[in-house]
């Protein structure tokens, strides 16, 4: 391979790296502008705690777990090439991962995706969630489940040579995230106020919108990154290709819900139209380089009406969502990975039965294991804080500190 094109497919995946870690600011900006100043720092604490975590925690064993290098006639469920990373002898070279990136830019890139999935969670359990239990949390999902998981499919393992297929992680990343927050909050219960006596869901309005609208703007953006960057190269089709479907994807899923939510509710809600955006990105992301633009405007316009009602079902179950973290990360996750068996080049019938034993075997996982170690945590140290300390913020009992000190906070 010519050293340019090296170079050049490397400085892509950097930056798509860099776009990727951008995104951490834009789930920080989302999460605190959709919930109550008096848990800002809470939130914010949570969100660069699984950063700085989860990167170490992926150094010291989970990008080995992640990318074991099965053996053949192995099971293809779990593996583990030892502690640490150390660069192989071709890491620097063409010759690692046909020349589109280095042994440390893998490591990197992928390093960033794996926090995601806590922090998922994190915007999910907002308000109500000790701090302690949730940072044990974070480090046994992103730094033992979230690895398991890639590794089927991602690493080589049983989901790849099945067939199933995931680009950049609707299921492997953003449903593994979802599922953990579903019995997260099922196991939590709601806030105080989200429900009345005759158990009709009440508005607890975020704090600060324009702040919230940024987030999804931010995460838009990232999303490039996180899509583009999953061409592993900068491959110049495909990777203009992947922006483009990902593009027209959250517009029209923002479009369909700002629709339907004015349909069913006669008003121009900002928050469905902000999640709608997230659900249009989570759902083109399993499949985003294999659909046409008229497949990504389908794709995101059914992510959309699908985040209207599912933010609807979410409340009738009587389960608690700040942020909408279910509908847009499991629901839209779960279709945008079924949705590759139904649109693009794979669609078929076969394909979709593979995209749908992929999803229920990581959702069996993800609920299984985030049952046990948020089940474990409830039954000893707690999972919940407080009456007094909910009502009058996580900031102050948890952090001793006010996010607006010259404010009335409220």
């Amino acid at each position: 391979m010519d050293a340019g094109l090296f170079t050049a497919n490397n400085v892509w995946m950097m930056l798509a790296t860099a776009l990727v870690f951008f995104m951490h600011t834009g789930f920080a900006f989302l999460e605190i502008g959709l919930t109550r100043q008096k848990n800002t720092i809470n939130i914010l604490f949570k969100n660069i705690f699984i950063i700085t975590v989860g990167l170490l925690l992926y150094y010291a064993w989970g990008f080995n777990m992640m990318y074991p290098g099965f053996e053949e006639g192995s099971s293809g469920i779990f593996g583990f090439a030892g502690f640490g990373i150390d660069a192989p002898e071709n890491g620097m070279t063409p010759e690692y991962a046909d020349g589109g990136y280095t042994w440390w830019t893998d490591f990197l890139f992928q390093g960033m995706f794996a926090a995601t999935a806590a922090t998922i969670v994190s915007g999910a359990v907002a308000e109500r969630m000790k701090i302690g239990a949730f940072m044990i949390f974070t480090v046994l999902y992103v730094g033992l489940v979230y690895p398991i998981v890639g590794a089927w499919k991602w690493g080589g393992g049983f989901l790849d040579s099945w067939g199933f297929y995931d680009f950049a992680g609707s299921t492997l990343v953003h449903s593994v995230g979802g599922w953990a927050a579903l019995v997260a909050i099922f196991l939590l219960g709601s806030r105080i106020g989200k429900f009345g006596e005759d158990g009709k869901p009440k508005a607890i309005p975020g704090h600060n919108i324009p702040l919230a609208t940024a987030g999804v703007l931010i995460l838009w953006l990232g999303w490039f990154g996180f899509n583009g960057g999953s061409v592993l190269s900068a491959d110049p089709e495909l990777t203009s290709l992947v922006l483009v479907t990902t593009s027209l994807s959250a517009a029209a899923g923002g479009v369909a819900a700002m629709v339907l939510s004015f349909i069913l509710y006669k008003n121009l809600d900002l928050t469905m139209f902000l999640n709608g955006i997230l659900g249009g990105l989570v759902g083109i992301t399993a499949g985003a380089d294999l659909m046409s633009p008229n497949e990504a405007i389908i794709i995101g316009l059914l992510s959309g009406i699908i985040i209207v009602l599912g933010v609807a079902l979410v409340d009738k179950l009587k389960l608690d969502d700040p942020v909408g973290a279910v509908a847009v990360h499991l629901i839209c996750g779960i279709w945008g990975t079924l949705a590759v068996g139904i649109f693009g080049n794979l669609a078929s019938g076969s394909q979709f039965m593979t995209q749908l034993y992929g999803v229920l075997i990581v959702g069996a996982f993800c609920i299984i294991t985030s049952g046990i170690i948020i089940g474990v945590l409830k039954a000893t140290v707690g999972i919940r804080v407080s009456k007094e300390e909910e009502v009058e913020g996580l900031d102050l009992h948890e952090h001793g500190m006010d996010a607006y000190p010259d404010f009335i906070n409220d």
